[in-house]
């Protein structure tokens, strides 16, 4: 029932951006990924400049805190999806955000934003494309997305290292689906951050007092559970 529930709603509900706004290369010597699209974002290109607000030095160098780099990486989910990734570092960071974006956007439109949101607030950033977004393969549907967001914790934990007290749940929009769900089972998680979340996929269209067999995504019924520090963001 879940799986047709979720591809019957996945035709109204998930709108990934065609074609996608990056490709995917491996180095031909090393096997090490990386987005040419993004190898300098603005927001970089600003601070090398000497932009920034005062974070950049005279000559325009960026803060060493800032060169923690980027890697970027493909994770196979438990549904047989491949999905890429992208790891932002901060050489001070106090935390690891996991943000999983919103709709009709991929890692090449949102790198911009992590680069920044990794240099201010000085966290480390995973940031993932779901199944059918951007280059990661697969379809979207909302299974899916929760084995995407898992993928990508477990990368977390088994990849950097990273504990659960350490992590941050961000999720953006059609984002705070796939968050809800891990962090419902994830305790000790440091926080969970939910930017302008929806209450179910059915009541981003209409107003419905009653949760129907077929909506995807009853954040409405779970986020009043969790026992994590929890901050709601609009706008």
């Amino acid at each position: 029932m879940g799986g047709v529930t979720s591809t019957i709603a996945a035709r109204f509900a998930f709108f990934p951006p065609t074609p996608p706004s990056y490709t995917v290369e491996a180095d031909a010597a090393t096997g090490r990924l990386a987005i040419p699209e993004i190898s300098r974002t603005p927001a970089r290109r600003r601070r090398r400049d000497g932009g920034g607000g005062g974070d950049a030095s005279a000559s325009g160098a960026v803060p060493a805190e800032d060169e923690g780099g980027t890697e970027v990486v493909r994770l196979r989910t438990r549904r047989g999806n491949e999905i890429v990734g992208v790891h932002v570092r901060h050489a001070r960071a106090s935390a690891t955000l996991l943000y999983s974006h919103g709709n009709a956007a991929d890692l090449g439109q949102m790198y911009g934003l992590f680069v920044e949101l990794s240099r201010r607030l000085r966290v480390n950033l995973f940031g993932y494309d779901y199944s059918g977004y951007g280059r990661s393969t697969g379809k979207p549907t909302e299974c899916n997305t929760y084995a995407d967001i898992e993928a990508a914790y477990n990368c977390l934990k088994e990849k950097y290292g990273v504990a659960d007290e350490d992590i941050i749940l961000y999720g953006q929009s059609v984002g705070s689906g796939p968050t809800i769900d891990l962090s419902s089972r994830l305790p000790n998680l440091r926080g969970v951050v939910l930017h302008s979340p929806i209450l179910s996929g059915l009541r981003v269209l209409y107003p419905v007092k009653k949760t129907y067999w077929f909506d995807i995504y009853k954040v409405n019924l779970i986020y009043f559970r969790l026992s994590q520090e929890l901050w709601f963001l609009n706008g």
